[in-house]
């Protein structure tokens, strides 16, 4: 199993649990223990076929989680997730994805109305049954029907990260074979979204059968789905579809344009090729029946007088007038960020240390890590009180005053309250170095009151960012009503920043808003709001999708050393 469907297992479980009204100890184990196994840099079942390695060694993954693991890993199944879905009803895990509800809120609607389905939820929204109960309302009546949809879509597809757990392993499995001369990824997994519904697979081979044979004895396959001369689909144990095609070598670049897509990008890229007497479909570039490219792909954009275009942006948005006028933008890369500015610690809902999460900057070789760990009003994630921010942030003065290579930055993650204003006075946040602001709480409100409050926020002089500035969580909760135009007028107009939460689930800006943030000249923060020191590595999903907004490395402000951040800021 991958690390993705691990901790997916986990997730089950907690919920689960939830919703039976377990123990909360229990429950936030199984959640940890998912984050801890989802962050991780390399495979749980590498780990369980070593005989050196300790899973307990993992921050979140005690003896009990641990021996989970290895009965995940040796048998893909766990007998306690299968003891807790024989005591439900099957629907339930469908709604437990509506976004508004929660394991506590769907126990409640089923034991107070016996609903068990999408369908009985529906309906009894519809009638306004659910608006009675106590604790719900009209508003989140509203809100679960609104959530319906995405509720249904979940299933559909996977984040990009999960996608990449899968496509890695697959490309290990396959790059083995010497019959296979050429392999590479489409379709939305290359262009980098944030979702994938299904995974493409081209390469140019020798003998296809033996790939396709090769192809069908990955260990992950469940179902062979079809199966011709030159092109086989599968499904996964993970239910992810899997399509494997094998092309001619004259036709590779045409075919990996072509499956790449996207179908809007590659209308325009027809209609150019029409106005020039060419054809261009997967098998090449044709003038009449003459292939004249297709070998490459930078073959069939040269045919109709285009430099190569990067995938992350073959949306059909600005690419083709910045590649006619040579303005395509050097996009940012992994290696240009110099430094994570949103990260947690134990001293809040963090699972590593300050001096764990500074060893492993270090390792990344980042020249700075702020620790921004939640203020008070985040009770769930042991928010901590102005005192306690206080002594932390001595903590930090003394690592720094006996450490040289890495700055490590008195940061937190200050909330943006309900009525406005923030979690903390303003002598307090005077004293850090670098303040992101946040919405957790009363996402339910407006669209002109959340737009307030965080406009509000960016004027405050010490915040710094706004974080997960639209607060989606993808497959799970739609972004809250904002109007993100105004408030990126307004962080421009107080030299303020805005972030690009790179955790998987969140991506948030998405590569739209990015790209928006772009034009208004407000520089983009990309952080991996990690809570242990594998969650670091998420840095590399942000990345992605900047690039995908058409993000160069001047237009983020950690691609800079600390010290043209806070010339950036006009901080002290």
């Amino acid at each position: 199993m991958t690390n993705s469907e691990i901790a997916a297992v986990f997730e089950q479980v907690a919920d689960l649990l939830e919703f039976q009204g377990a123990n909360p100890f229990r429950v936030r184990a199984y959640r940890n223990g998912a984050r801890a196994i989802r962050d991780l840099s390399e495979a749980a079942a590498d780990l369980v076929a070593s005989t050196d390695r300790d899973l307990t060694a993992i921050p979140g993954i005690g003896k009990d989680l641990a021996e989970k693991v290895v009965t995940l890993v040796q048998t893909g199944t766990l007998p306690l997730l299968d003891e807790l879905l024989a005591q439900i009803p099957e629907g339930i895990l469908a709604i437990l994805r509506v976004p508004g509800l929660g394991p506590k809120r769907t126990a409640t609607l089923y034991r107070e109305l016996g609903i068990a389905t999408l369908e009985q939820l529906r309906e009894a929204c519809e009638n306004h049954r659910v608006a009675a109960l106590k604790g719900f309302g009209a508003k989140t009546e509203a809100a679960i029907l609104r959530g319906l949809e995405l509720a249904a879509q979940a299933d559909l597809r996977v984040y990009w990260a999960e996608a990449d757990e899968v496509a890695r392993a697959l490309r290990e499995h396959l790059g083995g074979l010497r019959a296979i001369r050429q392999l590479e990824f489409a379709g939305s997994y290359r262009r980098g979204k944030d979702t994938v519904g299904d995974l493409d697979i081209l390469v140019v081979a020798e003998d296809s059968h033996t790939v396709m044979e090769h192809f069908a004895e990955y260990s992950g396959v469940a179902e062979v789905l079809a199966r011709g001369d030159t092109k086989m689909s599968v499904r996964l144990q993970s239910k992810l579809q899997v399509d494997l095609r094998v092309v001619a070598e004259e036709s590779f670049g045409a075919a990996l344009q072509y499956f790449t897509g996207s179908k809007a990008h590659n209308v325009v890229l027809r209609g150019m090729a029409k106005a020039r007497g060419l054809k261009v479909n997967e098998y090449g570039v044709f003038r009449g029946e003459d292939r004249v490219a297709g070998r490459s792909e930078e073959e069939v954009y040269g045919a109709v007088d285009l430099p190569w275009i990067p995938p992350e942006l073959r949306e059909a948005r600005s690419e083709f007038d910045w590649a006619a006028a040579g303005q395509l933008p050097k996009l940012i890369e992994l290696g240009d960020i110099r430094g994570d500015l949103h990260t947690h610690s134990t001293w809040s809902d963090g699972l590593a240390t300050i001096e764990e999460m500074a060893a492993a900057a270090r390792q990344r070789g980042y020249q700075y890590l702020a620790i921004t760990d939640h203020s008070k009003r985040a009770t769930i994630a042991n928010g901590l009180s102005a005192d306690q921010l206080l002594r932390q942030w001595e903590e930090i003065d003394q690592w720094n005053a006996k450490h040289r290579g890495l700055k490590l930055l008195k940061g937190v993650e200050v909330d943006i309250l309900e009525a406005g204003g923030l979690d903390l006075p303003d002598d307090v946040l005077a004293q850090a170095d670098w303040v992101v602001a946040s919405v957790h709480f009363g996402q339910n409100q407006s669209r002109e009151r959340i737009t307030a409050r965080v406009i509000d926020a960016l004027a405050n002089p010490y915040v710094c960012a706004i974080a997960h500035p639209t607060g989606r969580l993808i497959n799970r909760r739609n972004a809250y009503e904002i109007d993100l135009d105004a408030v990126l007028k307004a962080a421009r107009g107080h030299g303020k920043c805005m972030e690009l939460n790179a955790h998987p689930s969140r991506l948030d800006l998405d590569d739209v808003a990015c790209a928006a943030a772009k034009h208004h000249g407000v520089p983009i923060v990309i952080s991996t709001d990690a809570h242990n020191i594998n969650g670091l590595d998420a840095m590399r999903f942000g990345v992605l999708q900047a690039r995908r907004g058409g993000l160069s490395k001047d237009d983020v402000a950690n691609t800079r050393p600390w010290t043209q951040i806070v010339k950036l800021l006009g901080k002290r």
